[in-house]
């Protein structure tokens, strides 16, 4: 392997570094170790007269170089399989790097023949629309090589489609960057954004790889509630090899004839979309994108002015139930050195309150009574009484009750009902009138926490089953039932969080990420972030805290976390310490 020069067993070799065996078994290929994210690593050509295993070990560390289209892996193949081989059809990641073992019933050296199996611990893939999914099981596939009539050099003439590697060589090949959409099902006048994770080669023009991707439109998991202003079949120009922003920090991104007729309030759309995505890949991000037709002709201009995310918006307070039962804030900047009552009838302590939630435009929030059986919905505004409770429950104890409601960035407010008679899912539209039941098909356990995210299409489920609770995140799908009533079920569900098995607590923090608090099997407690889509973020995760019991984040990754631990309400800003809010407090939460 080269890094800048070449370095590693499989290029050349360095001190320290053993020779590599011309038979036998290539066991744990994971040659490559971190490297800065800045340098690009490349892998070495196959020699003259390398032996099978050598092949096989030097095409498997090509897979995890940064050549644009695996030239130098393709060195490695013959015959049908440099014809048909796609490196672009998936991404399996193994625990380890994979296991290269002969097979002896396949392998006939004299005739030219030789046959390896690769197999290890399947943990994830990454599919062709580069959508990441967890796995646990093992994989198993094979190799041929075989000897070339004319040169006598050993190649690969069959193997699996798509590429293959380790953990740590994904981690350091790979990164996972946010495509955005608009919702579908946006209230009229809105113009909501949904992220649309996704993984590219991290070295290899990021930028146009990511243009590409967000030009084919959603992922399948995500396509059902989420467009593209896009118009279909619209691609980079022909011809068009790699994008990057001028000195300016513009970016140029010629079309094809798909879009040349959009009107300039559609294209500003397309425009939008393109800076969220590449705000999110660059530090930097761009500052302005210009979208051209395909004569050259500008089809419209757009700056980061220009470009609004709809409901995903910081929050001015954090919020939580202070020892008289009463909804209080402070500011979120952390300011305050002392909590106030919200204005209205929640923040009077006159209905003990034991959880809320605070809508996101912040005028209005709803709170939970202390034994969890009524929920109510009161302004700030209002210096009234409060009004009667919007949801009743019929559950026994407090824990079979209702949970901590989550409001969406439509405005709907959303609460599960404990009840082991009656479990429920339940949406107020607007926040009044009759909830609506949620369908949950495919759901297996009952809901022990709600969070919806601030686009209003992606919900965040605490299931718990069998005294095991897990994280799962599921689509939000709109439509009418037969009598033209409105109907919403909870589909797709998938977990996010495969590796814990005692989620306590959650939080949406950020576009497509969550914090958790949870442990795994015989684990202490540990608080951590991940995606939407069950992957682990590779960076700093949040300073330890023992015995917490709720966490609250921002979509604002700016702001601080908050938690309710056995210090009371505490408070993490970024590159500080937990520091104490108050002694006596529970239930912190954000708008939303």
């Amino acid at each position: 392997m080269r890094v800048g020069a070449y370095v590693g067993c499989g290029a050349v070799l360095l001190a320290g570094c053993a020779s590599m065996p011309d038979d036998g078994d290539l066991r744990g290929v994971e040659s490559t170790p971190r490297q800065d994210a800045q340098v690009r690593v490349y892998a070495l050509p196959p020699r003259e007269d390398a032996r099978p295993s050598e092949i096989v070990q030097g095409f498997l560390e090509a897979l995890t170089s940064d050549d644009p289209d695996y030239e130098t892996a393709r060195m490695y193949l013959a015959g049908k399989a440099l014809s048909d081989w796609q490196p672009s059809a998936t991404t399996t990641v193994l625990d380890e790097g994979p296991n290269a073992l002969v097979e002896p019933s396949g392998t006939r050296e004299d005739d030219g023949d030789f046959l390896y199996r690769l197999t290890g611990h399947e943990v994830a893939r990454v599919d062709a629309q580069h959508a990441y999914e967890p796995a646990d099981e093992d994989y198993n596939e094979t190799v041929h090589l075989t000897q070339q009539k004319d040169t006598k050099q050993w190649r690969i003439d069959r193997l699996p489609q798509g590429v293959v590697m380790g953990k740590s060589d994904f981690q350091r090949t790979y990164v996972s960057v946010n495509k955005y959409y608009y919702t579908s099902f946006a209230r009229a006048g809105q113009l909501g954004t949904v992220a649309d994770p996704v993984y590219v080669r991290r070295e290899v023009d990021p930028v146009t790889q990511m243009v590409r991707a967000l030009l084919k439109g959603p992922t399948r998991w995500l396509n059902g509630v989420a467009r593209t202003s896009f118009p279909p079949g619209t691609a980079l120009k022909k011809g068009v090899r790699s994008l990057t922003p001028d000195d300016q920090n513009k970016l140029v991104v010629p079309l094809n004839g798909k879009a040349d007729r959009v009107a300039r309030g559609k294209c500003n759309e397309m425009a939008a979309q393109l800076l969220f995505t590449l705000q999110d890949l660059m530090p930097t991000g761009v500052d302005e994108v210009e979208l051209q037709r395909s004569d050259g002709t500008q089809l419209c201009v757009l700056d980061e002015g220009g470009a609004s995310r709809g409901a995903g918006g910081g929050a001015d307070y954090e919020y939580f139930i202070d020892g008289e039962g009463r909804l209080v804030r402070m500011l979120a900047s952390g300011a305050d050195r002392e909590p106030d009552a919200v204005p209205g009838a929640l923040g009077t302590g006159d209905t003990e309150l034991r959880s809320a939630a605070v809508s996101r435009d912040e005028d209005r929030a709803a709170g939970v009574s202390k034994d969890g059986s009524e929920m109510y919905v009161g302004s700030f505004e209002s210096d009234g009484a409060l009004g009667d409770p919007v949801v009743h429950s019929e559950g026994r104890t407090d824990e079979d009750r209702l949970t901590t409601p989550s409001w969406d960035g439509r405005g709907d407010l959303w609460v599960a009902d404990r009840d082991p008679k009656n479990p429920r899912l339940l949406v107020l539209q607007d926040g009044e009138g009759d909830p609506l039941e949620a369908g949950t098909p495919g759901l297996d356990g009952r809901i022990e926490a709600v969070r919806v995210a601030a686009d209003g299409v992606r919900i965040a489920l605490i299931v718990e089953k069998d005294g095991n609770q897990a994280l799962f995140i599921g689509r939000i799908e709109r439509d009418s039932d037969s009598s033209g009533e409105p109907s919403v079920s909870i589909v797709g569900l998938r977990s996010a969080t495969p590796q814990l098995e005692k989620v306590k607590a959650m939080s949406w923090a950020g576009d497509s990420r969550l914090v958790v608090v949870g442990r795994e099997s015989r684990g202490v407690q540990q608080m951590r972030y991940v995606q939407v889509d069950g992957s682990m973020l590779d960076g700093p995760q949040p300073a330890s805290l023992t015995g917490v019991e709720e966490i609250a984040a921002s979509e604002d990754e700016r702001l601080p976390l908050v938690a309710h631990s056995e210090d009371g309400i505490v408070r993490l800003s970024s590159g500080a310490q937990w520091q104490t809010v108050v002694s006596e407090g529970m239930a912190p939460v954000y708008p939303g």
